[in-house]
């Protein structure tokens, strides 16, 4: 049925319930959650697709190497998810995979040390493990958008 997203009216006595003046008064509530559904049930904007990408950080030594990586891939247009949190790298798999990206970018810290990312097919299981160079990412990025 049809959902109310707002309502108000006229409350000229709630002032002096509450111990003021008398005096004319107007009044409404919107609900944001009621909104932004109704937004999304007419597609006002689109919801957000699965990354080409997900960036697994083993540790946080890596952060650096791999915040300078994902923003040269971004601005070559793919698009990037960074995983948050310390979780254990076997649970940032699940959540690179649960993602829907394509390809999970490994900031090992033996690669990053040689200046190096992991780049691992999540969706070919017989795909071979990459390594790729940190430094010319912008030109990788390219043959990650038309692999």
């Amino acid at each position: 049925g049809p959902m109310a997203v707002c309502g108000g009216g006229r409350y000229d006595g709630l002032l002096e319930q509450l111990g003021g003046k008398a005096a004319p008064a107007v009044g409404w509530g919107m609900g944001m959650e009621r909104v932004l559904l109704m937004l999304a049930a007419v597609g006002a904007f689109p919801a957000p697709g699965a990354p080409l990408v997900y960036a697994v950080l083993p540790g946080l030594e890596q952060l650096s190497a791999a915040i300078t990586t994902i923003e040269t891939l971004r601005a070559a247009g793919v698009s990037v998810w960074m995983h948050a949190g310390g979780h254990s790298f076997k649970a940032q798999f699940k959540r690179a995979d649960a993602s829907g990206a394509r390809y999970a970018l490994i900031f090992g810290p033996d690669e990053v040390a040689r200046g190096e990312v992991a780049l691992k097919s999540l969706r070919d299981a017989d795909a071979v493990q990459r390594k790729l160079p940190l430094s010319t990412a912008s030109l990788w990025a390219q043959d990650l958008l038309n692999a």
